[in-house]
């Protein structure tokens, strides 16, 4: 057995892929911020072409500090392969896209991030593809969503803002019961929390930006392939030539081949190596996030102007059960979301705070504060701004900050509502 296996995941967090003869004894990845790389021969440039060598030719194709991150993140996802991209949105739409064509269909969660509902419901329109938006806690709605068309199933590892936390293990084996992939953004969870790879899942996809990097100075996303879908069955003919090619690895390399390079969502090396920087405390961090949003949400639980909390951590929240069973001891996320009487009330709030910042971000090492109704969800109509999120909701992304300080900051500024 791979002894790297056998060690805990804070410690792959650090470890993995480090000792690389090439890095001349350096324990950081070197920064090859080159748009492309010379060939000593015009073979070995055909070569790198053709696939026969593994020699990089040109960022926008592959680049050495990328691909190191691609190879921390699929082992600390337990995944056969990785692809970096330039942010979360590009690999949600590299992965879909890699998957889709005119006329299909897909699966989704009801409550997803708002970038990825536009994608979704508006953008693939454009192009005849349709999803289908579906309960993530109704195993039978999903059953029932299921078509001669559908290409895959999409889930968030825990939804954003909505809080849903699915059960991916049982949604697992009814996709693959109907000969379909279940694609997961754990963004929210990172694989700290929850391995979907390890329930079931074929695909999982972040936006680095978030926790992993946990700083807020680096913008990327990952698709790791599991490496374990059956892509040579009937509803996957499109996927025959890359089956032959790389095998278990065909979606992963379809994606590379179609959309990924002539897309040019590359990730930047720069900020592919803030993110390794960030992965060796990843481990520390989540596990600082987690214990400060348990007390962070029962501050707010418990104080009178708040009217409602909504925190997978409380035992009366409906996923509060798949989040212990998935998640186990380890904590149920570091987002909630509160409400207040009014949009009036929640611009007060955040106009009060003093050290949580109002920004449009989350999994950042800093507590961060945003109302969802008036920013991200601006531009939606009507209904849809009060379906997704009301005027007055407060999402909250706790940070590592000692949490009598978070705590402190809301309290005073709660004064002024």
């Amino acid at each position: 057995m791979d002894k790297k296996r056998l060690r805990h995941f804070e410690t792959n967090a650090i470890h993995e892929g480090v000792k690389d003869p090439a890095w001349k004894g350096a324990t950081l990845p070197p920064i090859f911020q080159t748009a492309a790389h010379y060939h000593e021969t015009a073979d070995s440039l055909t070569q790198a072409f053709s696939g026969k060598s593994q020699d990089h030719i040109y960022m926008r194709l592959t680049n050495p500090t990328n691909r190191f991150l691609e190879h921390k993140l699929a082992a600390l996802e337990t995944g056969a392969g990785a692809l970096a991209t330039s942010s979360g949105m590009a690999a949600i739409n590299d992965a879909c896209m890699g998957l889709l064509r005119a006329g299909d269909e897909f699966i989704a969660s009801r409550s997803l991030f708002m970038s990825s509902y536009t994608l979704f419901t508006t953008i693939f329109q454009k192009y005849a593809i349709h999803v289908q938006l579906i309960d993530p806690l109704n195993i039978e709605q999903i059953q029932q969503a299921i078509t001669d068309k559908t290409r895959f199933i999409y889930l968030e590892t825990i939804t954003n803002p909505g809080m849903e936390i699915a059960d991916i293990k049982t949604i697992a084996q009814l996709a693959h019961s109907r000969g379909l992939p279940l694609m997961i953004d754990n963004t929210l969870a990172s694989p700290w929390l929850c391995r979907p790879i390890e329930l079931g899942a074929d695909i999982v996809i972040h936006s680095t930006t978030k926790y992993l990097s946990g700083h807020g100075g680096a913008l990327g996303g990952i698709i790791v392939d599991a490496g374990t879908f059956d892509w040579s069955q009937n509803r996957f003919t499109d996927f025959a030539p890359f089956v032959e090619q790389k095998g278990r690895l065909a979606f992963l390399h379809k994606v590379y081949k179609e959309i990924h390079i002539n897309f040019g969502t590359t990730a930047a090396p720069f900020h592919s190596y803030l993110t390794a920087i960030g992965l060796n405390t990843l481990g520390l961090r989540m596990e600082r996030h987690m214990k400060n949003a348990i007390k962070v949400a029962d501050f707010l639980k418990d104080h009178p102007k708040i009217s409602r909390v909504n925190f997978p951590g409380f035992e009366n929240h409906k996923s509060h059960q798949i989040a212990k069973a998935q998640f186990g001891q380890k904590g149920f996320g570091a987002m909630l979301t509160f409400g207040l009487k009014n949009q009036d009330a929640c611009f007060r709030l955040i106009n009060s705070l003093d050290m949580i910042l109002n920004i449009a971000n989350l999994g950042d090492c800093k507590t961060l504060i945003i109302h969802p109704y008036s920013s991200q969800y601006a531009s939606f109509p009507e209904d849809l701004k009060n379906k997704l999120a009301d005027p007055g909701l407060l999402r909250l992304s706790v940070g590592i900050e000692h949490h009598e300080d978070i705590c402190s900051d809301l309290a005073q500024a709660l004064e002024s509502v």
